[in-house]
């Protein structure tokens, strides 16, 4: 089996049949994708206090579970990702 090193070594593909085709013959190199994983910076972290209507945090709870999440994480996960989009399009630039 071939092993993908950089990611400039994934063609960009026509279908679907023929990315299958192509990872039949290819792995990535688990370096690479250990350094594709998101690590956020937990050097310092700051508690918060936030007020959720019980029944909201009742489906975010269940929501977790349902992916095998820590809800909390799960919280922080979506607040990066916006923060992110926001980002990205001129939010913050006042």
């Amino acid at each position: 089996m071939n092993k993908i090193t950089t990611w400039s070594q994934v063609p960009q593909f026509e279908s679907e049949e023929d990315e299958a085709s192509f990872w039949a013959g290819y792995e990535i190199d688990s370096r690479l994708m250990s350094s594709a994983l998101h690590r956020p910076d937990v050097r310092e972290s700051t508690t918060i206090t936030l007020r959720f209507d019980p029944r909201m945090l009742a489906r975010i709870k269940r929501l977790a579970r349902s992916r095998y999440l820590n809800y909390q994480s799960m919280i922080k996960q979506w607040l990066s990702e916006r923060l992110e989009a926001e980002m990205q399009n001129g939010g913050g630039t006042r």
